[in-house]
């Protein structure tokens, strides 16, 4: 392979990518896209609630009115003792955002049950809000009930919430405060992002080769290089184009939260992030889900939201300690090897087929260890050390993916090394594998590719 030729290659595959509509295009409005995820939701949010409305009560109970107490977003007007149908008939006369009627308490099961009428469907802040207050009341009324006396004060003094302070210990002895939940979310956004480049640049891969070949373009090509040198270029120009991108989408992006995030100011985005918690926690509970299932299933509220304090000091000084620069060029040597194997794999696709609706049958094995390791890597961050995570991170097809996922909780020299030596190792033989496949597919017109013919392509010397 002629080394100088494949920089030729090289070049021109990046000067055609870099000099697209579509590039500049994603590479200019990807970090607009990604500073509006940071800043954006806190800000919708803030936006986004009720406030003002008026919601008219009719309490046969006679218990819940005292709870409904007036804030910033509800109004709430006592029309108990006045008849339902009356106050219906008068709906639009009121002025109404809800009429909300509660039923009669039954002694017998201590409850009541609760009806909404609104011309537009409840917002489910409303309906949450509803459900809270009714909810404290009917809790008040069986406390009393029991007839013991401070049994509120009692259940007060023995609810506990105790929280967990974590810390690591390096090797001198030094302990450091850390919160895991810091850990979860750089794990979840490393795990994202990884699987989205090393798919999209992959492709992009496959959708040149099979450009070339239909366009016939690929034989004037090959009659001045090598299959493998036309391979090993477009793979790498490509590999180039996509580090261009990536950079920029880094200094980009935190040049435009750094440059939106004074006039956006920390306190609303405080503010925001412990209203989505609410949100999350108040959703939930609305559908029928309590805190045990919640934090069983991984989806409690937002984890960063309730920091204050001791809690907030773990998140400061956990993103402090976070070794960037070691993430940094771990997400580097992983998508780079990661990338070699899987567009190796995917240009071998694309030079067996004539157009993109021909790749599906062959792409579903190559596409399917992607699909898994972005799942393994998706919930790595409950338990890293686990067998499934520790073996997806060593498994080459699945390594780059789960290995960036376990990176923020620390993996020891030796797994890196052999994780990195494998993919390195496996990337070889699928390359090898490939180049073979390649030189003879891209110049194969007017047959729909089989299995069985990759199978013939490769015993073919």
């Amino acid at each position: 392979m002629n080394f100088r030729t494949v920089s030729v290659i090289i070049s021109r595959e990046y000067l055609t990518k870099v000099k697209k509509r579509s590039f500049l295009l994603t590479t200019f409005l990807g970090p607009i896209f990604f500073a509006a995820m940071c800043i954006l939701p806190s800000v919708i949010m803030l936006m986004a609630e009720d406030k003002g409305k008026k919601i008219g009560v009719v309490d046969k109970s006679g218990i819940v009115m005292p709870y409904m107490t007036d804030s910033e977003q509800y109004d709430f007007t006592d029309y108990s003792g006045q008849p339902v149908d009356s106050l219906k008939n008068r709906y639009f006369d009121l002025d109404l955002d809800a009429l909300v009627i509660i039923s009669e308490l039954d002694t017998l099961s201590k409850t009541v049950s609760v009806s909404a009428y609104s011309q537009q469907p409840l917002s489910v802040d409303m309906k949450t809000a509803l459900s809270r207050n009714v909810n404290n009341a009917i809790e008040e009324y069986r406390l009393a009930s029991y007839d013991i006396k401070g049994l509120k004060q009692i259940l007060e003094d023995v609810r506990a919430d105790i929280p967990v302070s974590t810390y690591t210990v390096d090797d001198s002895g030094e302990e450091k405060i850390t919160s895991s939940e810091v850990y979860m979310i750089v794990s979840l956004v490393l795990s994202v992002i990884i699987y989205m480049f090393i798919a999209m640049f992959s492709a992009m891969v496959m959708q040149s080769v099979i450009e070339e070949k239909s366009t016939r373009v690929v034989e004037v090509l090959i009659s001045s290089v090598s299959s493998l040198e036309l391979m090993f270029g477009k793979i790498i120009g490509v590999a180039a184009v996509a580090l261009t991108q990536f950079f920029l989408w880094i200094f980009l992006t935190a040049a435009l939260v750094a440059a939106v995030g004074p006039f956006v100011g920390m306190d609303t985005l405080t503010a925001g992030a412990g209203m989505q918690s609410d949100q999350m926690t108040m959703m939930a509970e609305g559908l029928g889900a309590d805190a045990g299932m919640m934090e069983s299933a991984g989806l409690t509220a937002d984890p960063l939201a309730d920091i204050s304090g001791n809690d907030m000091t773990a998140v400061i000084s956990t993103l402090a300690d976070l070794d960037y620069v070691g993430i940094l060029l771990c997400f580097i040597v992983y998508f780079i090897l990661g990338y070699l194997l899987y567009a190796s794999l995917f240009a071998a696709i694309g030079s067996a087929v004539e157009n993109e609706a021909d790749t599906q049958q062959l792409q579903m094995p190559v596409t399917i260890p992607l699909l898994l390791a972005f799942f393994i890597a998706f919930y790595a961050f409950k338990a890293p050390d686990s067998q499934i995570v520790f073996w997806g991170s060593m498994i080459p097809f699945t390594s780059p993916i789960v290995m960036l996922a376990r990176i923020p909780f620390g993996v020891p020299v030796w797994e890196l090394a052999l994780s990195a030596g494998l993919l390195l190792v496996t990337f070889v033989i699928m390359a090898y594998i490939s180049a073979k496949i390649y030189k003879i597919g891209i110049l194969m017109y007017g047959k729909k590719t089989t299995f069985r013919d990759l199978y013939k392509w490769l015993k073919q010397k």
